[in-house]
């Protein structure tokens, strides 16, 4: 007996239901996007078929089209008129997190003295309408914006060091923080996704509606003190956190 192919037309369909309000071209892109991150469909091989498409999830030729330009902005597929659409080289990032940090390149966009968020100054232990140090920095990778990230100090700490400068801090913060008697000593992070802001949306240069992966990491010292708050976001269709745990 022949070996049974694998068919993608039998994989169930983007149904209309209640339960995903999304358009349809929204939801073949999703179906779509999940198989690519996933392996299923790796880089370098053809999507399937355009007429492949509109029988898998009953769709019209137009709205096939408007998936993959979908997928085409994300920068996960390419193609060209007369040709099929095939899967990039996965752009995903795989973060292991740590307070320590990495060695993508960086841009200071801002340094400035400001009153905080309520959740980092809840965070800081500031007093009503207490200020903050804010050092504003993009993250680039292959020239690329991957990461927006808005660190905030305690004054009293930043006041009178080369935190206070609009410049980048040679061995980073940390290692600046420990020379000023508040070594880190661990750190506790909140991921959560969300809508992206304005802001968020243009400096990561989004492709679409998609959410932003939005970590707020509190940074403590030896008397755990809170000596850095941090809030960055990332795309979240570009990145994924590992954690491992040893019993």
């Amino acid at each position: 007996m022949r070996p049974v192919a694998e068919d993608r037309t039998a994989v169930p369909k983007a149904e209309d239901n209640a339960c995903d309000r999304r358009s349809l071209h929204e939801r073949i892109a999703a179906d779509l996007r999940d198989e690519i991150m996933s392996g299923d469909i790796p880089p370098g091989e053809s999507v399937p078929s355009t007429q492949q498409l509109k029988t898998r999830f009953v769709a019209s030729n137009a709205t096939v089209q408007k998936a993959l330009q979908v997928l085409k902005a994300e920068g996960l597929v390419v193609g060209r008129p007369g040709a099929s659409v095939t899967v990039r080289p996965h752009r995903q990032r795989t973060l292991r997190p740590a307070w320590r940090p990495r060695r993508d390149r960086s841009r200071l966009l801002d340094v400035a003295e400001v009153r905080p968020p309520a959740d980092v100054a809840a965070a800081m232990n500031l007093m009503k309408n207490g200020t903050a140090l804010l050092r504003s920095r993009i993250v680039l990778f292959d020239d690329e914006p991957v990461e927006l990230v808005k660190s905030y100090y305690p004054l009293d700490i930043a006041r009178g060091t080369p935190m206070m400068e609009h410049r980048a801090i040679g061995e980073g913060a940390p290692a600046l923080l420990a020379e000023l008697g508040h070594p880190p000593r661990r750190c506790v992070d909140r991921v959560s996704a969300r809508v992206p802001t304005q802001e968020q949306y243009r400096a990561l240069e989004m492709p679409g509606d998609l959410p932003v992966l939005r970590t707020f990491r509190v940074l403590y010292d030896e008397g755990d003190r809170p000596i850095e708050v941090s809030v960055m976001a990332k795309a979240g269709h570009l990145q994924e956190l590992e954690y491992g745990f040893r019993s």
